[in-house]
């Protein structure tokens, strides 16, 4: 990552670009923008940010069809802007892969806190061992975001290659909900426990069900755990 962290603005609104763009040159990041969704991934290519703060209603292509597009290549932190505050919508566009999401109208501070923390999370130093885990017939590598499993890659979005990492370099060990949203969204993530339910459904119907030696378990009334057979 830059010295200076690089923040990509997408949302159709100039207010929004003027007002947060103060807020970033005060704390020395750089920023550009991008006002519709295929403007926004051309300066995904072309500026290669650090961060991505991308609306949900964007005009020529919807804030979720770029972020979904992103996804199929690029592992870029993503913060979601929505006006609608509606649940639905929320995860939605954690499904897709965002990072985090941020209800309109909002506070630039509020912004800011979210940026600091998704880029901290993300640059945060592990060691190549504490990136790769091994089980037979699966590999979760947090280095590349790459999940394998009886040799074929997974098509896992980050949220989901994190969440199965942290279960699985704790194996056996059951978290609850609250305690997977906060380790792998950051304490400063406000979202519906749900959610995590969503991702585990997500990444059980990705991974193989028969022939391996190891499984997400339900621990019904806690929440869940990644269970190696002896």
């Amino acid at each position: 990552m830059a010295q200076c962290p690089l923040i990509l603005i997408c949302d159709d609104d100039p207010v929004v670009h003027e007002s947060l763009g103060l807020y970033l040159d005060s704390e020395g990041y750089e920023h550009v923008s991008a006002y519709d969704g295929e403007e926004a991934l051309k300066m995904v290519e072309s500026a290669q940010p650090d961060l991505m703060i991308l609306d949900l209603m964007m005009p020529r292509m919807s804030g979720t069809d770029v972020c979904r597009t992103i996804r199929q290549t690029k592992t870029l932190p993503i913060i979601m802007l929505t006006a609608k505050g509606e649940e639905i919508d929320r995860i939605l566009g954690l499904e897709l892969g965002a990072d985090d999401y941020i209800v309109k109208p909002f506070s630039p501070r509020e912004v800011l806190a979210r940026i600091k923390a998704v880029l901290r999370r993300f640059a945060e130093p592990q060691t190549q061992n504490e990136n790769l885990l091994r089980f037979p017939q699966l590999e979760i590598n947090l280095s590349n975001y790459q999940v394998k499993a009886q040799g074929q890659v997974l098509p896992c979005t980050p949220k989901e290659v994190e969440i199965l990492h942290m279960l699985a370099s704790h194996a056996g060990q059951v978290f609850s909900r609250e305690q997977i949203l906060s380790r792998v969204w950051g304490y400063d993530f406000f979202g519906d426990t749900r959610t995590v339910d969503t991702h585990i459904k997500r990444i059980r119907q990705k991974l193989p069900q028969e022939g391996v030696p190891w499984s997400l378990k339900t621990v019904y009334g806690v929440g869940y755990k990644f269970e190696v057979e002896s």
